[in-house]
């Protein structure tokens, strides 16, 4: 009877083990948390047998397609479990969780990745780079150059324009870019090192030599010139870069290139917002200040609660109170510029004092800064919502039933 009554106990600690997230104890955690999990759980027997690890991949390509990140995830995932060691799901699913902001458990896809193939597949070392700092980040970028470099060399080289193509695995211009963004370190996290002066100008001068026509090389070695006090050098740089990009902006802000393919192309021509913000901080440093408003007011259009973009705006009509005749026009949109960084600085709750106490004294020297008038408030801006929401296809919403 005894033994009985054992056995029993045992065979229940067993089926508590084997009993996935019914097993454990959820009582811990959050409600979203624990819908996740059943989201998984459920998903995973809906697909048991059903889709093949091609057929879950692809699903997982249409949520990407859809920016519905957390339902590839879940497909991404079961094709995971069903193929562990595929290289092609591991990065996948490494992107998935870093569109996610996951960057710990991309990091952990990423490196199972290194581990079952430290040679092949440069893409994994650049995202392994992102998410670490310092001699870390510089040590994935320096790994994912050789293997790309590697790769760059060992393909068939086709001739003129072919060699831009999606069919080649590695280009000039990601080998370009990743020089870049082994410059990026030394200007930030490794600014400090003796050599990092050196060191960054070789990686932008190799990335140049890759690609001379790079729009980020070339605004990198305008802002190494900068920091150098060579600043009409590095003008001449800025100015390249713009001439990359910026016409073909202008052409499509005015409707003059409608076609998708165009378009399609513009967006990877155009620099990432952040990399646009130090275009018009280093086009104000050279006095360009109409092309440095241009640039501005196209972020504007882009996202209208950036500080840093009212803030400069007002910045750069305050420099040409100093320049300009029409001292008063400029005054007001000064004013107007920085009452806006102000209030958006105190809705956002921002926590940078030595902004804020910039804005008050320019605002301080220009005078007439009152309280900001009821109709200068900001409504929620609600356009194009309902475009982002995109419903799931009925195979979709059987995976995601609870």
């Amino acid at each position: 009877m005894g033994g009985q009554a054992k056995g029993k106990k045992c065979n229940k600690a067993k089926k508590k083990q084997r009993g996935g997230s019914r097993g454990c104890d959820l009582s811990d955690l959050s409600a979203h948390d624990r819908m996740k999990i059943r989201m998984h759980e459920k998903a995973k027997k809906k697909t048991a047998g059903k889709y093949t690890v091609g057929q879950l991949l692809e699903k997982t390509e249409e949520c990407l397609d859809n920016f519905n990140y957390e339902m590839a995830q879940l497909f991404c995932q079961r094709a995971l479990d069903m193929d562990p060691t595929n290289l092609e799901i591991l990065d996948m699913m490494g992107n998935i969780c870093m569109e996610l902001g996951n960057a710990e458990k991309a990091k952990q896809v990423f490196l199972k990745a290194v581990e079952l193939s430290p040679d092949k597949g440069h893409a994994k070392y650049m995202y392994l780079g992102q998410i670490h700092c310092k001699e870390e980040a510089l040590q994935y970028f320096s790994k994912g150059l050789e293997v790309m470099i590697s790769a760059y060399q060992s393909q068939p080289q086709p001739f003129g324009a072919a060699s831009r193509s999606g069919e080649m695995e590695v280009t000039t211009k990601d080998i370009s870019a990743a020089f870049c963004s082994v410059a990026e370190i030394y200007f930030t996290d490794l600014c400090m090192e003796e050599t990092a002066g050196d060191r960054c100008k070789e990686a932008i001068q190799k990335a140049l030599e890759y690609e001379p026509n790079n729009a980020e090389a070339l605004q990198l070695m305008a802002s190494y010139l900068y920091s150098m006090e060579q600043i009409q050098e590095g003008k001449e740089y800025l100015l390249k870069s713009l001439a990359q990009w910026l016409p073909s902006m202008q052409k499509a802000e005015e409707g003059l290139s409608e076609d998708a393919r165009n378009m399609e192309l513009l967006e990877t021509l155009i620099p990432p917002y952040e990399s646009r913000i130090t275009t018009a901080k280093l086009l104000t440093e050279a006095e360009e200040y109409e092309l440095a408003t241009e640039i501005l007011e196209g972020l504007l259009d882009e996202d209208d609660e950036v500080i840093q973009v009212w803030y400069l705006l007002g910045w750069v009509c305050y420099l040409q109170t100093k320049a300009s005749d029409e001292d008063n026009d400029f005054k007001d949109s000064a004013r107007t510029y920085l009452r806006r960084a102000k209030k958006l600085y105190n809705k956002l709750k921002c926590d940078d004092s030595e902004l804020l106490g910039h804005i008050e004294q320019i605002l301080s020297e220009l005078g007439g800064e009152g309280e900001i008038e009821d109709s200068d408030t900001e409504q929620p801006r609600l356009d194009g919502i309902e475009d982002d929401f995109v419903p799931c296809s009925d195979d979709d919403e059987e995976a995601m039933e609870s």
